[in-house]
């Protein structure tokens, strides 16, 4: 990769079920299911094309925390843990990431909306660009700290990835 060019990797939490309905703590709630089905279909996606990012960095909140770690798995990645992915994640929180990775040019986040969601959009200088639960987008940056630099590469909902029937 050329230097000073970074592939930014959000990865939004799967389907983690109905919140009225658990009886934790918000922070504690599981995926359900489908959420992990969800994930895994991702990793071994991702696997299969060979994807290999340079860290993987999940908020430590479980329903985020467990797609990253399912995710990672298949591409032989560990998940290290990071409270700013939790809630009011920005365009900054990308730039300080970058610079706390030492020649990391290729970085997985794994977090929640409406963070991700907003700002995907803020980084493509538009004004939505909705992810649903376990998508994962690539957003290209030819500086972390100049968001007008930023070009969205691809999208993947997991609706994209079910097996067809």
């Amino acid at each position: 990769m050329a230097k000073g060019r970074f592939q930014i990797y959000l990865l939004r939490h799967a389907d983690a079920g109905d919140p009225e309905a658990w009886h934790g703590l918000d922070d504690e709630r599981p995926l359900s299911s489908k959420g992990e089905r969800q994930a895994e279909r991702l990793g071994r996606f991702l696997a299969a094309i060979g994807f290999g990012p340079d860290a993987v960095i999940s908020s430590p909140k479980l329903r985020e925390r467990q797609p990253a770690e399912i995710v990672a798995g298949p591409l032989g990645k560990s998940v290290g843990l990071d409270e700013r992915l939790g809630g009011n994640f920005t365009v900054s929180t990308i730039a300080a990431l970058l610079g706390e990775q030492d020649g990391a040019a290729r970085i997985m986040l794994a977090g929640r909306d409406p963070d991700f969601s907003e700002v995907v959009a803020e980084l493509c200088r538009t004004t939505a660009i909705p992810m649903p639960k376990g998508a994962l987008a690539r957003v290209d940056l030819a500086n972390p700290s100049a968001t007008d630099s930023a070009t969205l590469r691809w999208l993947i909902p997991p609706d994209a990835l079910k097996p067809a029937s």
